[in-house]
């Protein structure tokens, strides 16, 4: 069966590990029916019958790759391609275009919407595989290239530009709908003793480690952990209230503990422990990313003050009247 097509980690390693996830765009069932049979043993097969639904999953739930018929009543292929690269959500998602009218004019016009290929009907399996193959493999690797970009090189997870610009997005994304949306600041405790003690090498190892170990505190695809500069880290947490937050931190903490990472010189622990400051915007209230990102720093101030090793935070009080 077809999936329903209702409804960036920053490992894309993993995202060509799984199953390429194909939108075929079409308002004829038996055209859609063929390329599912021909794709669906490797490819997630996603199915849009109008050009308006097919604007709307590429934004919702954005498809590595579009097979598109040129000919469909109310919106025409070309302007669904010229639609999705005029917007930068969706712009890098490729455009193959399946259609009966193959000739020289009508493969100018859709290059000049922005596909990438064209494949005729009907249509041979084997060469449309290899053509869907050559530019999903074309997308992953412009992909990582553009990822590289956002990546701290010590430490693997998001450097702080990539921070910056999400959390500008999602705080759009929060004012706008009304949903919460939290920001956590993280330091590692005494890491300049760390660096003394056991050199630059050995708090580069430190740095690594703990990465990872918030890393997989992680579970859901929209949460963000970015290194924030030196021993300092941020994670954003769209669609995640107070309460939720704090347990995230919290549960942090704990794992960061139980990475065991010897310390000889923290005045906390025998261990490398984390201070955290948990900040949150909640529905409605006015305000700006900055200022988050502030408050989250105020209550690791607190954390590091308190005698570190902890998470602080201070829940915003709600606008009953928005």
């Amino acid at each position: 069966m077809i999936e329903s097509d209702s409804g960036f980690t920053p490992l894309l390693a993993l995202e060509q590990q799984r199953h390429p996830k194909l939108l075929v765009v079409d308002d004829q069932p038996s055209n859609i029916e063929a390329l599912y049979r021909t794709f669906s043993p490797d490819h997630q097969v996603f199915m849009a019958t109008s050009g308006e639904r097919a604007l709307a999953v590429c934004k919702d739930n954005p498809p590595d790759l579009v097979l598109l018929d040129v000919v469909m009543p109310d919106m025409d292929g070309y302007e669904v391609c010229a639609r999705l690269k005029a917007d930068s959500g969706t712009r890098d998602i490729p455009v193959i275009f399946v259609t009966s009218h193959d000739d020289a004019d009508n493969e100018t016009r859709g290059l000049d919407a922005g596909a990438v290929d064209f494949i005729a009907k009907p249509f041979n399996p084997r060469v449309a595989r290899a053509r869907v193959k050559t530019h999903l493999a074309l997308k992953f690797q412009s992909d990582l290239l553009r990822q590289w970009v956002f990546v701290d090189g010590l430490t693997g997870v998001f450097n702080r530009r990539h921070f910056d610009s999400r959390l500008e997005a999602e705080y759009r994304i929060s004012a706008r709908n009304g949903s919460p949306l939290c920001v956590l600041m993280i330091d590692i405790d005494h890491f300049k003793r760390y660096n003394d003690h056991y050199g630059h090498q050995g708090g580069d190892d430190c740095l690594r480690q703990v990465a990872e170990g918030l890393q997989a505190c992680l579970r859901r695809p929209g949460d963000l952990l970015a290194r924030f500069g030196g021993e300092e880290f941020a994670c954003l947490l769209p669609e995640t209230d107070f309460a939720g937050a704090m347990a995230l931190a919290q549960t942090m903490e704990r794992q960061v503990r139980n990475l065991q990472i010897a310390h000889a010189g923290s005045a906390v622990g025998s261990v490398v422990t984390i201070s955290l400051g948990v900040a949150e915007k909640p529905p409605g209230r006015l305000g700006d990313p900055i200022s988050l990102v502030r408050q989250a720093d105020a209550q690791l101030y607190r954390a590091k003050h308190s005698g570190r090793g902890r998470a602080c935070g201070e829940p915003q009080v709600r606008d009953e009247a928005a």
